[in-house]
């Protein structure tokens, strides 16, 4: 293992580690790589301009987190703040000091789109092939690999081809590609969708624009607390941060369990509580129906809505719910199903997101092109018969950085058995432990997974062959069971280039 001084790694063409997405996934696996398998080379791939992902990524107004930041922060890092529902710029400088203070600013290698991943058995490598802003392509090799590219397709979102858009007489705007300093006040705005996104920016607008109106198909289970969690700030004060930071994790991972239990096994009384908590912020302005969705809690991911902010704005006149079937846009708004028209200067389409599997990158293994929906997921963070290669597809029913920390420590615990045992290739080895049946993935009825089904990997019947919903059984798995599991196959191989060969040494 070669040791690089700052000013090397950039240069670098060969990696120990070579890590794809430089948002929280690709971020946490660096923090982890550094503080548990020290001296390993490694670089960070990123096709945007700065850092932060999804954080970066979305710039709609009012962007926030939808789940509590004791949890959606890492292991490593306490959430210092007083807001536990925290605002985009705030998680953005949250990531950007970890970069900072865990020495992970020379690593980084932004401007670079991974457009291929080619592995070869016999050099026990990948080879990478990326599209570097305004330099054509470069090749770069890597004993291992892992994707943090998270989940959505970050070239385009789902925009369903509503009949008679081009007729509209104002902007349509998709919130993935928000219109920098857009200016909207005294416009009548027309919410297209139910979900997180659409709730965060019908409050967050009501500032300037004249009304704003959030039309759903159906209704959204939401839930509302406060953003600020009382408990953990008073915590804080009395303790060192990181005390208080690791008791409410535990509290808030174990209550989001029971409550995804509870919702799974009555719907009904979580329902109730549910609606309750809405009518007590919005009284008789609460119109039942458009809150009062036909599946049950938890069959999709319940909408977070901090401070009832929403709720409040409805209640105050500054915006309403309209639920209804969308038949045609036309020039000055949307026509319903009903004969309804909603007047409109800007429509915005929060319809949801699109997803992408491992970037959209293109995968092979000895030549052979890797289709990924052959292959079985393994622990929930690697593929069957794909070497030396992880991924982090967070939860839908918990934040997504309880994964990236549990999946970052077992890559850790991967690459240090393969040191000790002088093997250069961790291979999942699909029949190695009997047959595996397939079933289906997912138990969630949202929009957006039930449209990605076509591209995702297999869901077996069985351990180690699942990606699961369930993160204290994933931690068990991922962090206190053997790496050498019968099933993970360690090997050599027949290396004739010099950095891999060095590994073998150690």
């Amino acid at each position: 293992m070669k040791h690089e001084k700052p000013s090397d790694l950039k240069a670098a063409t060969h990696l120990d580690v070579l890590i794809i997405g430089a948002g929280i996934s690709g971020l946490g696996m660096a923090v982890h790589l550094k503080e548990k398998c020290p001296g390993r080379s490694f670089a960070i791939l990123d096709q945007r301009s700065d850092i932060g992902g999804t954080w970066n990524l979305f710039q709609y107004p009012g962007i926030r987190s939808d789940s509590d930041m004791h949890t959606l922060g890492f292991e490593f890092e306490p959430w210092r703040e007083q807001k536990a529902i925290a605002d985009g710029p705030s998680i953005l400088s949250y990531l950007r000091r970890i970069k900072d203070e865990r020495g992970l600013a020379d690593h980084i290698r932004l401007g670079h789109k991974v457009l291929s991943a080619s592995w070869s058995s016999s050099e026990a490598r990948w080879t990478i092939a990326a599209e570097v802003k305004g330099q054509g392509v470069c090749h770069l090799t890597a004993n291992y690999l892992f994707m943090g590219t998270g989940y959505y397709d970050y070239d385009q979102g789902y925009d369903p081809a509503f009949e008679g858009r081009e007729s509209f007489g104002g902007q349509i705007i998709h919130p993935q590609f928000w219109p920098k300093d857009f200016d909207y006040a005294g416009k009548r705005v027309v919410v297209i969708g139910s979900g997180a996104t659409a709730v965060t920016i019908v409050p967050s607008m009501t500032d300037k624009a004249a009304h704003v109106t959030m039309l759903q198909r159906t209704p959204t289970w939401y839930w509302s607390r406060p953003a600020k969690d009382w408990l953990a700030n008073s915590l804080r004060s009395i303790m060192p941060d990181e005390w208080a930071y690791r008791f409410i994790r535990f509290k808030n991972v174990r209550m989001q369990q029971i409550s995804f239990k509870r919702a799974r096994e009555n719907p009904k009384k979580v329902g109730d509580y549910l609606l309750k908590r809405i009518r007590k912020i919005m009284g008789s302005k609460m119109n039942e129906p458009d809150f009062q969705p036909p599946y049950g809690p938890w069959e999709q991911r319940l909408c977070l809505v901090p401070d009832g902010d929403m709720f409040k704005a409805i209640r105050d006149g500054k915006a309403d719910i309209v639920t209804g079937h969308i038949d045609r846009f036309t020039p000055t708004g949307i026509q319903l199903k009903s004969g309804r028209n909603l007047d409109a200067d800007v429509i915005i389409t929060a319809t949801g997101l699109k997803l992408a599997m491992a970037g959209k990158v293109a995968f092979s293994v000895d030549g052979a092109p890797v289709d990924f929906t052959q292959r079985f997921y393994y622990k929930g963070c690697m593929f069957s018969d794909v070497p030396n290669m992880a991924i982090v597809f967070g939860y839908l029913n918990a934040s997504w950085t309880l994964k990236v920390d549990i999946v970052a420590d077992y890559v850790c615990r991967t690459l240090n058995h393969m040191q000790a045992t002088g093997s250069h290739i961790a291979v999942p080895v699909l029949g190695s432990d009997g047959p595996v049946n397939e079933e289906e993935i997912f138990d969630f009825s949202s929009g957006y997974v039930q449209r990605a089904l076509d591209i995702l990997p297999k869901q077996g019947d069985r351990m180690p062959w699942r990606l699961n919903q369930d993160y204290l059984f994933d931690r068990k798995v991922l962090r206190e069971e053997a790496v050498d599991d019968g099933v993970l196959a360690f090997r050599r191989a027949d290396v004739t280039t010099s950095e891999p060969a060095a590994i073998a040494a150690e």
